[in-house]
């Protein structure tokens, strides 16, 4: 019996019949129901309110419903978008219903499967951190290799916008989060990346365990599975594919890129009139932003790039050429010989961890949402590299009781103000801890929505705070 899916994968298939209801409004849920439209499907799209974001479908010629709580008569498939958890109520009444639930990337997938050409390839890659920056090193040096390639997924623009596209792209570079890969079992990379798998998320997917499983859906066998030798969830993620390549900040083995002597080194994808020693890719001094996290997310992105079949001087190329999204790691100002740099994108302790490391002396302003992450890991093992703390946000307390635990006489100054004077008050605290040739660094190791519209929001205030503080 023929399935939605099937309809949606066949290239001759008349999709005029096929009921969706599409559950978000967003950006991926609006370009899932453009798509279908296009295609000739009758979509109703939902959203938690009204406005601009469901009357701009209207137009496009969705039927739309606010705040539904199941699915309307009629309906064959649903197309969630990411950030719907699998309890919200709409989902559970599909799922009662006996309705399939995908997301905007397993639609992605099979549309792309129509294609009369067949689909462009996949490198896809996840992970806790590094995503957008791996995906987009990746782009950069898919350009330079001469293919027609974009950045994808998580990272901004929809992933079945980039299917659609005409003329259509070489490869696709797909940035996919843990959500995404959740609702999205069908997609078969050519070349598949996990970064690091480190607690996050833990309020959506339930427990630590889940949310590494849907991590490791990106995996699959035929693929190059790509894993981080130095991770040990990513490693056990891995077990069990032939052939798997890791990456890793050491010196690498045979089958491994890795670091020697400053340079980036192949001996995975060495031709074979290779000498064995490698192929030299890049030196890390071409790696922006620096630190090592972001030297292991250009190893990946080389790992995907050389087994699509990029030469190593394009990998160099595309290092180059290749600029960072802002706030991460982005120096803001140096002021009275204290460097201030924003990495609001840390939004978990692993993240905040990575950018720890890449300092020597630092006052760190932390704080916000945690998602249930534990904090006790990253503060016993970076607290000797700081010189004081600020805390702010929700969380902040949770922070302070693992400071107390760890590092009992490290100074803490604590802003309880969430108004907008208080990224200011946090500036002029950490100005106060900090001496010249000391970083002040925002990377708060949690989530900003409980006092700003997004980490980038948050990040901004931190500039214009610091900009501030300049001016004086």
């Amino acid at each position: 019996m023929s399935t939605p899916q099937d309809r949606l994968a066949a290239a001759d298939a008349d999709l005029a019949g096929l009921s969706v209801l599409v559950a978000g409004a967003g950006r991926s849920g609006a370009a899932a129901a453009r798509a279908l439209l296009g295609l000739g499907a009758a979509v109703t799209v939902t959203d938690r309110t009204g406005g601009d974001r469901l009357s701009a479908l209207v137009g496009a010629g969705a039927r739309t419903a606010v705040g539904i709580g199941s699915p309307p008569p009629g309906t064959t498939l649903v197309v969630t978008s990411p950030g719907w958890r699998p309890d919200h109520p709409l989902l559970v009444a599909a799922g009662r219903a006996g309705l399939p639930v995908i997301g905007e990337v397993e639609l992605a997938w099979l549309l792309g499967q129509r294609s009369a050409a067949g689909p462009a390839p996949w490198l896809a890659l996840t992970g806790t951190n590094g995503k957008t920056t791996a995906v987009r090193m990746l782009a950069s040096m898919l350009t330079a290799g001469g293919y027609r390639a974009v950045a994808v997924g998580n990272v901004g623009r929809p992933v079945v916008e980039a299917v659609l596209a005409d003329p259509p792209f070489d490869v696709l570079a797909v940035e996919l989060s843990s959500f995404q890969l959740h609702w999205s079992p069908s997609p078969r990379p050519r070349v598949a990346a996990v970064l690091n798998v480190a607690e996050d998320h833990l309020d959506w997917h339930g427990s630590m365990r889940a949310y590494a499983a849907d991590k490791g859906r990106i995996y699959h066998p035929g693929a190059v599975n790509v894993f981080n030798a130095d991770d040990r969830c990513g490693r056990r993620l891995v077990e069990g594919f032939a052939d798997a390549v890791g990456f890793t900040l050491g010196v690498p083995g045979p089958g491994r890129l890795g670091v020697r002597g400053g340079v980036l080194v192949d001996r995975a994808f060495e031709r074979p009139e290779g000498s064995g020693a490698g192929v030299e890719l890049a030196l890390v001094a071409d790696v922006r932003p620096p630190g090592p996290h972001n030297v292991a997310n250009a190893l990946a992105a080389a790992a995907l790039a050389r087994a699509h079949g990029v030469p190593a001087a394009a990998v160099a190329a595309g290092l180059r050429a290749f600029r960072p999204d802002p706030h991460r790691n982005a120096t803001v100002e140096v002021v009275g010989g204290i460097t201030y740099v924003d990495d609001s994108k840390a939004t978990n302790p692993h993240a905040a961890g990575a950018s720890l490391s890449a300092y020597r002396r630092v006052v760190w302003i932390a704080g916000g949402q945690l998602k249930g992450a534990n904090v006790d890991e990253l503060v016993a093992t970076h607290w000797e590299r700081m010189v004081g703390v600020v805390l702010l946000g929700a969380d902040r307390e949770v922070i302070r009781d693992s400071l107390a635990r760890h590092a009992p006489d490290l100074p803490v100054s604590d802003v309880a103000a969430t108004d907008d004077t208080a990224m200011v008050q946090v500036v002029r605290a950490a100005a106060g801890l900090a001496r010249p040739g000391d970083t002040v660094l925002l990377a708060p190791a949690a989530a900003s929505l409980d006092m700003f519209g997004s980490y980038g929001a948050r990040g901004d205030a931190f500039a214009a705070a610091v900009r501030e503080l300049a001016a004086r």
